[in-house]
C-alpha cells in the first residue's frame, strides 16, 4: 500500500463509517453548480451561507459528510462545522462521493 492509498483509503473508510452512522450529506457548492447535478437526498447549503445554518444543523443530531466540486470548499466547511461542535467530515468532490455511496 502506497502513501496515497493509505491517505485516500483512510478518507474513504471515514466517509463510509459516517454514512453507516446515518450521516447526512451537505453540498456546499453554488446554486448554479447544484442545479447542474447533485447527490440525490443531499442538502444544499452554499459555503457562503453555512454560518447561517449552524443551529439548524446542530438540531439534526447526526454526523455530516460535506461535499463540493473538488474537496477544497468541503474541507473548509467541515473544519468550520467541527469548530462549531458539529461532527462533520470532508467527503470531497460530489461526483466521486456519489460513486462511493
Amino acid at each position: 500500500m502506497g502513501f496515497f492509498d493509505f491517505i485516500f483509503g483512510a478518507k474513504k473508510r471515514q466517509v463510509q463509517l459516517y454514512m453507516q452512522n446515518g450521516a447526512e450529506i451537505i453540498d456546499v457548492r453554488t446554486q448554479r453548480e447544484w442545479d447542474s447535478g447533485h447527490i440525490e437526498g443531499s442538502r444544499h447549503i452554499p459555503l457562503d451561507d453555512l454560518k447561517n445554518h449552524v443551529d439548524e444543523l446542530k438540531t439534526l443530531n447526526k454526523p455530516l459528510v460535506v461535499c463540493c466540486k473538488s474537496g477544497v470548499r468541503s474541507a473548509k466547511a467541515a473544519k468550520f462545522l467541527n469548530l462549531n461542535n458539529i461532527d462533520a467530515t470532508n467527503g470531497g468532490g460530489w461526483i466521486s462521493l456519489n460513486k462511493k455511496l
